[in-house]
């Protein structure tokens, strides 16, 4: 496969989707293909029947492939579901010389350190991100390479998960024949792809409400600040509206897409959907009223508890307000009159976030809904971990090139970029597939 093409696997409750994507030549990405399959075997973002679940994905790449005329291989996937949960940590170390310069070394010394906290039984840590760092007790640095200090600390927020749902996501990618490539949470992949640099600086909630889980992640000065999951999502509204009208999950889902609102003073007292009954029964009659009655009391409770996370991140203090307000995404946030509904209950400004920000100008208009957010961020995670492998091996070249010139002057510094600091992500990715090699 050429080098510049990538492929998100976005592995949902209620779909998994393929997307095959590439950079053009103005660095936008343009998508090539596109699969998707419903989602069976997985429940609140957690995989529970690996079969299907490696059937569903299977289907959705034959898709991708057909659309594309390509063959997938590699993959980055999402993780994301009820497993997931962060917490704010501070850690430091003493730097055993501080007449030098604080390098990558005490950053990376300095890290490792937070992966020494003791977790709940079967928890991993699946990301660590730096908020601010300390430097002998002067507070607020951003950067504290090339700075002297015998005492570095830092803020963290750390994301944890489960360690067995992520292997065997990573089993069933396997298991569907392909290479996994790369892990990325699922917050961070959607908010790549709908937010823009500035709102990321200004101060931003992200929350992507999909069919089983709602994500939610903060910015503020361009960090990612907080993030939760929240085990509900659209599908617990097409299931109240199943109970509520006694109708079956596919005509209830048809009525939330076609006839739903989240803002019941909208619809007339005399507006009626007729509902044909099942095997020569009498057809039901739904009064739209009734109907956005059901939705409106659920979509309140998520968006509450999505609260909740937004004033425990503390978006109330000066320092930590939140400019740019909120931006909603995934499927869910398709639902009428949702954006005014949550400008009600939590008084910011919001917006429906599509993943176009990033995507070439002529993408197709089904590329570009919300409910594509998080594919479209994986496509991009996986077009920028190539670019890094890129640079990796560059760098290694001219090292060895360097080395292999002995007579040249030691004071020619090698010429190539740097790479950059590998995250932890990949890190964990390096783990899953040792895992799955040695699971055999």
């Amino acid at each position: 496969m050429e080098g510049n093409i990538a492929i998100g696997l976005d592995i949902g409750t209620t779909k998994i989707v393929a997307m095959i994507g590439r950079k053009n030549e103005y660095g936008k990405v343009e998508i090539l293909g596109i699969g998707k399959s419903k989602s069976l075997g997985v429940h609140r973002g957690v995989v529970n029947n690996i079969t299907q679940t490696i059937q569903s994905i299977q289907l959705a790449v034959q898709e991708a492939e057909l659309a594309s005329e390509m063959k997938i291989e590699d993959v980055t996937v999402g993780i994301a579901g009820q497993h997931i949960r962060s917490l704010q940590h501070s850690d430091y170390i003493t730097r055993p010389n501080s007449d030098l310069v604080i390098d990558e070394d005490d950053i990376d010394r300095l890290i490792n350190q937070v992966h020494k906290l003791v977790m709940l039984p079967g928890e991993e840590i699946i990301h660590v991100l730096p908020q601010e760092y300390k430097v002998d007790g002067q507070a607020e640095i951003k950067e504290p390479i090339g700075m002297y200090g015998g005492r570095l600390e830092a803020n963290f927020h750390v994301v944890v998960g489960q360690v067995s749902s992520i292997r065997n996501i990573g089993r069933c990618v396997q298991s569907a024949g392909l290479n996994l490539e790369g892990i990325t949470l699922e917050p961070l992949a959607s908010s790549n792809a709908v937010l823009s640099q500035e709102e990321k600086e200004a101060g931003v909630a992200l929350i992507d409400i999909g069919g089983g889980t709602t994500d939610l992640a903060i910015f503020r000065d361009g960090i990612i600040r907080h993030t939760a999951v929240i085990p509900f999502g659209g599908n617990v509204i097409t299931e109240d509206i199943k109970e509520g009208c006694s109708i079956i999950e596919k005509q209830a889902e048809l009525l939330k897409i076609k006839f739903g609102s989240a803002w019941p003073g909208e619809n007339k007292e005399n507006e009626i959907v007729s509902i044909p009954g099942l095997r020569g029964r009498e057809p039901k009659e739904i009064t739209l009223k009734n109907l956005s009655k059901i939705i409106h009391a659920r979509v309140v409770e998520i968006i509450e508890q999505v609260y909740v996370e937004i004033k425990n991140y503390g978006h109330e203090e000066q320092k930590k307000k939140l400019i740019a307000g909120i931006v909603l995404t995934g499927g869910g946030s398709q639902l009428k009159h949702l954006k005014q509904l949550v400008e009600y209950i939590t008084g910011m400004d919001t917006r429906i976030g599509f993943p176009n920000e990033h995507l070439a100008g002529d993408s197709d208009d089904e590329v570009t809904s919300p409910l594509y957010a998080t594919a479209v961020g994986l496509v991009m995670d996986g077009l920028k971990r190539q670019e890094r492998k890129k640079v990796e091996a560059a760098y290694v070249e001219a090292v060895n090139e360097q080395e292999s010139n002995e007579n040249v002057e030691s004071e020619d510094v090698i010429e190539a970029p740097k790479p950059e600091r590998r995250s932890f992500l990949d890190k964990l990715t390096d783990r899953v597939k040792d895992f799955l090699d040695n699971a055999e």
